[in-house]
């Protein structure tokens, strides 16, 4: 039996890995390092199908290191101190340290990330770590501050037709049947930018269809429909799924939202997952419009944190019902991004004289904070000054929406 199309199609060289130019690319990060031979730990965040684990392969196979790996999901706290003892007796002088990878490591609890810390300081081994979530969230401080951060994107469809090239070319099951290619709008739109999806299609149409092989947008469509679940053999319907509910809470429809908030549950999904996201999107779709949604959301996460499943639905539910009802506005978000793109274009601006701190006598001499106006002097609690640099007078980031002024929940039915 031969292996998935996907393992077949797995890269082993930078040459011939797909995507995350900006990570990979001539003269970029990881390929920089990887040329000089010599590689910290760092953690690859990205969604599903990616190449996060195939990258991490590379990096070892390049590098002529010791290569271990361990599953979150399947791995304890003394299959890593096996691994770590495995690596440190496979560790020689002035030699690139032996790399342990952790698929899933967003599921690593703390005692088993607590395991990491010391051989990842002194170099035992060098940590690649993948995951889904944002590490930020899931990885503990300490660990996280030893690790470079890098953020793989979804393919772009130009990588995934050079993934389709590639296959018919060179797979050698695939590459010697007939085939033609009528249209890949539907292979793309189902793929996401998903490799692992877009390999899985192109299996499912192969493994199902006679010469001459026809990839066209009606047979993917037909393939799919009569195979729902076929392309996503690793779950990656998850994200799809999370992404309907947010869209149908952003749209104010509460029995959408709870028809997916039940998928996800009945899929075992891990409860902190759904509530993050909808503290994320209280405070994204809803924002001012009700400020009282992120306390709430930030209640249900709470809730459902200490109490688990299955009584966590219950606050989930409600949380779900009344941010769905909840009038809109997206105009803080809108804002801070505004505000952070501006950053990024003038850089640092210095501070008007009269908003510094003068917690010295030189700095008043110079006139740190001599011309401020205390806004409660004034009547009303308010005082017309420059609050902005010089350069950017006059710039405004927040414009109020209409929802801003409305409070409370509205009644859709």
């Amino acid at each position: 039996m031969s292996a998935p199309l996907a393992e077949r199609m797995r890269p082993t060289s930078l040459d011939d890995y797909i995507g995350q130019k900006h990570l990979v690319g001539k003269g970029c990060v990881l390929r920089n390092m990887i040329d000089s031979g010599r590689m910290g730990s760092f953690i690859l965040w990205g969604p599903p199908g990616v190449g996060k684990t195939t990258l991490a392969s590379i990096v070892a196979h390049q590098l002529q290191a010791p290569f271990y790996t361990l599953s979150a999901i399947s791995s304890g706290v003394k299959d890593v101190r096996e691994v770590i003892e495995k690596a440190r007796n496979n560790h020689f002088f002035n030699t690139q340290s032996p790399i342990l990878f952790i698929d899933e490591i967003h599921r690593f609890s703390k005692s088993q990330q607590d395991s990491l810390l010391g051989a990842v300081e002194q170099g035992v081994v060098t940590l690649i770590g993948a995951t889904t979530e944002n590490p930020s969230f899931e990885v503990i401080r300490p660990l996280l501050s030893r690790c470079q951060v890098y953020v793989l994107k979804s393919l772009q469809n130009e990588d995934l037709l050079q993934l389709l090239d590639k296959v018919l070319q060179k797979d050698p099951l695939l590459s010697s049947r007939r085939f033609e290619i009528k249209e890949t709008d539907a292979l793309l739109r189902y793929s996401a930018g998903d490799a692992r999806k877009f390999l899985n299609i192109i299996e499912l149409i192969f493994e199902s269809s006679e010469e001459p092989i026809v990839i066209s947008d009606a047979i993917v469509t037909e393939r799919l429909q009569q195979n729902p679940l076929a392309y996503d053999k690793g779950g990656e319907l998850h994200y799809d799924i999370i992404s309907a509910y947010i869209k149908s809470i952003r749209g104010s429809d509460p029995d959408a939202a709870l028809y997916w908030l039940a998928r996800m549950i009945e899929g075992g999904e891990d409860p902190a997952f759904i509530a993050r996201r909808l503290v994320i999107s209280a405070s994204e779709d809803i924002g001012l419009a009700n400020p009282n949604a992120l306390l709430l959301a930030n209640a249900a996460f709470d809730a459902v944190m200490k109490i688990g499943w299955p009584e966590g639905r219950i606050p989930l539910a409600e949380a779900t019902i009344y941010l769905a009802n909840c009038p809109k506005s997206n105009s803080a978000y809108m804002a801070i991004n505004k505000a952070l793109q501006e950053v990024k274009v003038s850089g640092n601006l210095p501070v008007p004289l009269h908003l510094r701190n003068a917690p010295t006598n030189l700095m008043r001499d110079l006139g740190y904070g001599r011309e401020y106006k205390y806004a409660h002097d004034y009547e009303g609690h308010y005082v017309q000054q420059q609050y902005m640099p010089d350069d950017l007078v006059g710039r405004q980031f927040w414009q109020r929406q209409t929802n801003d002024s409305h409070s409370g929940v509205k009644n859709n039915k």
